[in-house]
Protein backbone atom coordinates (compact mmCIF):
# COMPACT_ATOMS: atom_id res chain seq x y z
CA UNK A 1 0.00 0.00 0.00
CA UNK A 2 2.67 2.58 -1.07
CA UNK A 3 3.26 4.28 -4.19
CA UNK A 4 5.77 2.90 -6.76
CA UNK A 5 7.76 4.92 -8.89
CA UNK A 6 8.85 4.55 -12.57
CA UNK A 7 11.93 2.97 -11.55
CA UNK A 8 15.31 4.34 -12.87
CA UNK A 9 16.75 3.79 -15.72
CA UNK A 10 20.76 3.36 -16.18
CA UNK A 11 23.50 0.69 -17.58
CA UNK A 12 24.14 -1.78 -14.43
CA UNK A 13 22.87 -4.67 -15.24
CA UNK A 14 20.92 -7.03 -13.12
CA UNK A 15 23.76 -8.37 -10.76
CA UNK A 16 24.93 -4.67 -10.36
CA UNK A 17 25.93 -5.95 -6.81
CA UNK A 18 28.70 -8.10 -8.26
CA UNK A 19 30.03 -6.12 -11.12
CA UNK A 20 30.85 -3.35 -8.99
CA UNK A 21 31.93 -5.24 -6.05
CA UNK A 22 29.29 -3.68 -3.77
CA UNK A 23 28.42 -5.50 -0.73
CA UNK A 24 25.17 -7.34 -0.90
CA UNK A 25 23.12 -5.68 2.23
CA UNK A 26 22.36 -8.17 5.08
CA UNK A 27 19.29 -10.88 4.93
CA UNK A 28 17.60 -8.64 7.52
CA UNK A 29 17.89 -5.23 5.84
CA UNK A 30 16.95 -7.28 2.35
CA UNK A 31 13.34 -7.86 4.11
CA UNK A 32 13.25 -4.30 5.46
CA UNK A 33 13.52 -2.82 2.29
CA UNK A 34 11.00 -5.16 0.72
CA UNK A 35 8.40 -4.91 3.12
CA UNK A 36 9.25 -0.40 3.11
CA UNK A 37 9.00 -0.90 6.28
CA UNK A 38 9.39 2.88 7.20
CA UNK A 39 5.78 2.97 6.04
CA UNK A 40 4.60 0.84 8.46
CA UNK A 41 3.83 4.09 11.22
CA UNK A 42 1.41 5.62 8.45
CA UNK A 43 -0.46 1.99 8.57
CA UNK A 44 -0.88 1.88 12.51
CA UNK A 45 -2.29 5.58 12.09
CA UNK A 46 -4.86 4.75 9.69
CA UNK A 47 -6.06 1.74 11.81
CA UNK A 48 -6.44 4.10 14.88
CA UNK A 49 -7.99 6.52 12.98
CA UNK A 50 -10.79 4.14 11.37
CA UNK A 51 -11.35 2.75 14.94
CA UNK A 52 -11.65 6.32 16.43
CA UNK A 53 -13.97 7.54 14.55
CA UNK A 54 -16.11 4.73 14.68
CA UNK A 55 -16.63 5.78 18.60
CA UNK A 56 -13.45 3.41 19.63
CA UNK A 57 -13.96 0.08 21.23
CA UNK A 58 -12.17 -2.71 22.32
CA UNK A 59 -7.93 -1.60 22.65
CA UNK A 60 -7.21 -6.04 22.10
CA UNK A 61 -9.68 -5.73 19.09
CA UNK A 62 -7.73 -2.34 17.83
CA UNK A 63 -4.13 -3.90 18.66
CA UNK A 64 -5.07 -7.19 16.32
CA UNK A 65 -6.38 -5.16 13.49
CA UNK A 66 -3.18 -3.13 13.10
CA UNK A 67 -0.95 -6.27 13.27
CA UNK A 68 -3.45 -7.89 10.98
CA UNK A 69 -3.36 -4.85 8.62
CA UNK A 70 0.52 -4.44 9.20
CA UNK A 71 0.84 -8.15 7.99
CA UNK A 72 -1.55 -7.51 4.86
CA UNK A 73 0.73 -4.35 3.95
CA UNK A 74 4.18 -6.49 4.23
CA UNK A 75 2.38 -9.09 2.03
CA UNK A 76 1.91 -6.50 -0.52
CA UNK A 77 5.14 -5.29 -0.74
CA UNK A 78 6.74 -8.03 -1.04
CA UNK A 79 4.61 -9.29 -3.88
CA UNK A 80 4.78 -5.98 -5.48
CA UNK A 81 8.64 -6.81 -5.76
CA UNK A 82 7.47 -10.22 -6.74
CA UNK A 83 5.09 -9.02 -9.84
CA UNK A 84 7.62 -6.51 -10.97
CA UNK A 85 10.69 -8.83 -11.18
CA UNK A 86 10.79 -8.64 -14.74
CA UNK A 87 10.31 -5.00 -15.05
CA UNK A 88 13.15 -4.66 -12.49
CA UNK A 89 15.52 -6.58 -14.38
CA UNK A 90 15.70 -4.45 -17.47
CA UNK A 91 15.09 -0.98 -15.44
CA UNK A 92 16.01 -1.12 -11.42
CA UNK A 93 18.62 -3.51 -11.15
CA UNK A 94 19.20 -2.60 -7.74
CA UNK A 95 16.28 -3.78 -6.33
CA UNK A 96 16.42 -6.99 -4.20
CA UNK A 97 15.34 -9.56 -6.76
CA UNK A 98 17.40 -8.70 -9.57
CA UNK A 99 20.33 -7.35 -7.32
CA UNK A 100 21.06 -11.45 -6.18
CA UNK A 101 19.94 -10.30 -2.86
CA UNK A 102 17.44 -12.39 -2.19
CA UNK A 103 15.44 -15.33 -5.47
CA UNK A 104 12.44 -14.39 -6.87
CA UNK A 105 11.26 -17.74 -5.18
CA UNK A 106 11.85 -16.50 -1.52
CA UNK A 107 9.91 -12.98 -2.06
CA UNK A 108 6.38 -14.54 -3.38
CA UNK A 109 6.72 -17.17 -0.32
CA UNK A 110 7.33 -14.51 1.32
CA UNK A 111 4.46 -12.10 0.23
CA UNK A 112 1.83 -14.65 0.36
CA UNK A 113 2.66 -15.53 3.99
CA UNK A 114 2.87 -12.08 5.36
CA UNK A 115 -0.77 -12.23 3.18
CA UNK A 116 -2.13 -15.53 5.16
CA UNK A 117 -1.29 -14.59 8.34
CA UNK A 118 -2.85 -10.87 7.82
CA UNK A 119 -5.83 -12.82 6.61
CA UNK A 120 -6.07 -15.35 9.75
CA UNK A 121 -5.67 -12.52 12.03
CA UNK A 122 -8.91 -10.48 10.81
CA UNK A 123 -11.37 -13.71 10.17
CA UNK A 124 -12.27 -13.94 13.36
CA UNK A 125 -13.52 -10.40 14.11
CA UNK A 126 -16.72 -10.78 12.68
CA UNK A 127 -18.16 -11.37 8.96
CA UNK A 128 -18.39 -7.88 8.02
CA UNK A 129 -14.33 -7.10 9.25
CA UNK A 130 -13.86 -10.50 7.51
CA UNK A 131 -15.44 -9.38 4.24
CA UNK A 132 -13.57 -6.20 4.33
CA UNK A 133 -10.55 -8.18 5.18
CA UNK A 134 -10.72 -10.39 1.69
CA UNK A 135 -11.68 -7.04 -0.17
CA UNK A 136 -8.32 -5.27 0.94
CA UNK A 137 -6.66 -8.25 0.12
CA UNK A 138 -8.04 -8.34 -3.28
CA UNK A 139 -7.48 -4.64 -3.60
CA UNK A 140 -3.71 -4.97 -3.15
CA UNK A 141 -3.52 -7.83 -5.33
CA UNK A 142 -5.20 -6.53 -7.77
CA UNK A 143 -2.55 -3.07 -7.38
CA UNK A 144 0.34 -5.63 -7.48
CA UNK A 145 -0.94 -7.33 -11.11
CA UNK A 146 -2.19 -4.26 -13.09
CA UNK A 147 -0.17 -0.97 -11.91
CA UNK A 148 2.39 -1.01 -14.36
CA UNK A 149 0.09 -1.51 -16.96
CA UNK A 150 -2.90 1.01 -16.28
CA UNK A 151 -2.23 5.22 -15.05
CA UNK A 152 -5.37 5.52 -13.21
CA UNK A 153 -3.81 2.26 -10.56
CA UNK A 154 -3.18 4.82 -8.31
CA UNK A 155 -7.51 5.15 -7.37
CA UNK A 156 -6.74 1.38 -6.76
CA UNK A 157 -3.75 2.38 -4.41
CA UNK A 158 -6.30 4.80 -2.75
CA UNK A 159 -8.74 2.63 -2.53
CA UNK A 160 -6.46 0.35 -0.20
CA UNK A 161 -6.21 2.87 2.13
CA UNK A 162 -9.81 3.68 2.12
CA UNK A 163 -10.40 -0.31 2.75
CA UNK A 164 -8.22 -0.29 5.45
CA UNK A 165 -10.26 2.42 7.68
CA UNK A 166 -13.15 0.65 6.82
CA UNK A 167 -11.66 -2.27 8.71
CA UNK A 168 -10.76 -0.30 11.53
CA UNK A 169 -14.16 1.32 11.74
CA UNK A 170 -15.57 -1.99 11.60
CA UNK A 171 -14.42 -3.08 14.99
CA UNK A 172 -15.41 0.30 16.70
CA UNK A 173 -18.36 0.80 18.92
CA UNK A 174 -20.19 2.27 16.18
CA UNK A 175 -18.94 0.12 13.22
CA UNK A 176 -18.75 2.43 9.60
CA UNK A 177 -20.11 5.88 10.14
CA UNK A 178 -20.75 7.86 8.02
CA UNK A 179 -17.16 9.79 9.08
CA UNK A 180 -15.44 6.90 8.68
CA UNK A 181 -16.48 6.82 5.18
CA UNK A 182 -15.71 10.72 3.99
CA UNK A 183 -12.66 11.04 6.17
CA UNK A 184 -11.99 7.23 4.62
CA UNK A 185 -12.32 8.74 0.87
CA UNK A 186 -10.48 12.13 1.99
CA UNK A 187 -7.51 9.84 2.88
CA UNK A 188 -7.81 7.79 -0.45
CA UNK A 189 -7.37 11.21 -2.71
CA UNK A 190 -4.39 12.50 -0.68
CA UNK A 191 -2.85 8.68 -1.84
CA UNK A 192 -4.06 9.05 -5.11
CA UNK A 193 -2.31 12.47 -5.50
CA UNK A 194 0.87 11.02 -3.91
CA UNK A 195 0.92 8.35 -5.71
CA UNK A 196 0.58 10.04 -9.26
CA UNK A 197 3.40 12.04 -8.16
CA UNK A 198 5.81 8.42 -7.37
CA UNK A 199 4.50 7.77 -10.66
CA UNK A 200 7.12 10.49 -12.20
CA UNK A 201 9.79 10.07 -9.57
CA UNK A 202 12.21 8.77 -11.97
CA UNK A 203 10.58 9.58 -15.47
CA UNK A 204 12.67 11.59 -18.10
CA UNK A 205 8.88 13.81 -18.49
CA UNK A 206 8.04 17.07 -17.40
CA UNK A 207 6.30 16.77 -13.47
CA UNK A 208 2.65 17.74 -13.72
CA UNK A 209 0.92 20.05 -11.00
CA UNK A 210 -2.49 18.54 -10.90
CA UNK A 211 -1.73 15.77 -8.73
CA UNK A 212 -0.49 18.24 -6.11
CA UNK A 213 -4.29 19.50 -5.86
CA UNK A 214 -5.33 15.88 -4.68
CA UNK A 215 -3.21 16.53 -1.27
CA UNK A 216 -5.94 19.55 -0.22
CA UNK A 217 -8.39 16.70 -0.20
CA UNK A 218 -8.30 16.32 3.45
CA UNK A 219 -8.22 19.69 4.27
CA UNK A 220 -11.29 20.18 1.86
CA UNK A 221 -13.41 17.55 3.47
CA UNK A 222 -12.85 18.57 7.34
CA UNK A 223 -13.96 22.24 6.34
CA UNK A 224 -17.07 20.98 5.29
CA UNK A 225 -17.87 18.08 7.96
CA UNK A 226 -16.34 19.15 11.08
CA UNK A 227 -18.33 21.19 13.19
CA UNK A 228 -18.83 21.91 16.47
CA UNK A 229 -16.17 21.19 19.24
CA UNK A 230 -14.50 19.34 16.24
CA UNK A 231 -13.75 23.16 14.34
CA UNK A 232 -10.99 24.42 16.43
CA UNK A 233 -8.86 21.24 16.39
CA UNK A 234 -9.39 20.77 13.15
CA UNK A 235 -8.66 24.19 11.95
CA UNK A 236 -5.05 23.50 13.98
CA UNK A 237 -4.12 20.09 12.11
CA UNK A 238 -5.29 21.70 8.66
CA UNK A 239 -2.63 24.14 9.07
CA UNK A 240 0.04 21.48 10.62
CA UNK A 241 -0.83 18.89 7.02
CA UNK A 242 -0.96 22.52 4.85
CA UNK A 243 2.63 23.54 5.80
CA UNK A 244 4.13 20.04 5.68
CA UNK A 245 2.45 19.37 1.94
CA UNK A 246 3.53 22.99 0.88
CA UNK A 247 6.94 22.91 1.97
CA UNK A 248 7.72 18.92 0.66
CA UNK A 249 5.68 20.02 -2.92
CA UNK A 250 8.43 23.16 -2.59
CA UNK A 251 11.29 19.95 -2.88
CA UNK A 252 9.57 19.24 -5.91
CA UNK A 253 8.33 22.01 -7.96
CA UNK A 254 10.60 24.93 -6.44
CA UNK A 255 13.80 23.25 -7.65
CA UNK A 256 15.92 23.31 -10.85
CA UNK A 257 16.55 19.73 -9.97
CA UNK A 258 13.17 17.72 -8.00
CA UNK A 259 13.71 15.19 -6.05
CA UNK A 260 10.57 13.67 -6.56
CA UNK A 261 11.67 10.49 -4.61
CA UNK A 262 12.33 12.39 -1.63
CA UNK A 263 9.01 14.76 -1.80
CA UNK A 264 6.62 11.40 -2.23
CA UNK A 265 8.26 10.13 0.69
CA UNK A 266 7.77 13.18 2.92
CA UNK A 267 4.08 12.72 1.92
CA UNK A 268 3.56 9.35 2.82
CA UNK A 269 5.25 10.37 6.26
CA UNK A 270 2.29 13.19 5.98
CA UNK A 271 -0.63 10.45 5.98
CA UNK A 272 -0.27 10.39 10.10
CA UNK A 273 -1.00 14.13 9.91
CA UNK A 274 -4.07 13.22 7.15
CA UNK A 275 -4.86 11.12 9.94
CA UNK A 276 -4.56 13.08 13.21
CA UNK A 277 -7.18 15.78 11.08
CA UNK A 278 -9.36 12.57 10.55
CA UNK A 279 -10.07 12.16 14.28
CA UNK A 280 -9.93 16.15 14.42
CA UNK A 281 -9.27 15.92 18.41
CA UNK A 282 -6.43 17.36 20.38
CA UNK A 283 -7.41 16.87 23.88
CA UNK A 284 -6.69 13.00 24.15
CA UNK A 285 -3.36 11.74 25.00
CA UNK A 286 -3.95 9.00 22.17
CA UNK A 287 -4.09 11.79 19.25
CA UNK A 288 0.00 12.71 19.79
CA UNK A 289 0.28 8.85 18.47
CA UNK A 290 -0.11 10.04 15.66
CA UNK A 291 2.50 13.12 15.62
CA UNK A 292 5.02 10.30 16.95
CA UNK A 293 4.02 7.87 13.95
CA UNK A 294 4.78 10.70 11.77
CA UNK A 295 7.89 11.59 13.07
CA UNK A 296 8.96 7.51 13.33
CA UNK A 297 7.95 7.27 9.42
CA UNK A 298 10.51 10.26 8.68
CA UNK A 299 13.12 8.73 10.98
CA UNK A 300 12.66 5.21 9.49
CA UNK A 301 13.37 6.43 6.21
CA UNK A 302 16.46 7.56 6.98
CA UNK A 303 17.44 3.88 6.94
CA UNK A 304 15.02 1.95 5.09
CA UNK A 305 13.53 3.82 1.62
CA UNK A 306 10.08 4.37 1.58
CA UNK A 307 9.26 3.47 -2.30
Amino acid sequence: MVPQGTGRTGSCQPHCFNQVNLPRPSKLRTLLILGRVSNLPTVWADCLAGWWLAGGGSIPALFRVSISVSFLYLGGMFLNDSFDAGFDRNHRPTRPIPSGAITEREVWVWGWAWTILGLAGLIGLGRGTALLALCLSACILFYNAIHKMLAVAPVIMGGCRLLVYLLAGSTGFLGVTGEVVWKGIALAIYVMGLSWLARKESAPVRIQYWPAILLAAPLLIAWLIDDGAERHPAFIASVVLALWVAWTLWQTYGRAHPNVGRAVSRLLAGIALVDLLAVADLSHFSSFLFLFWFGLALFLQEFIPAT
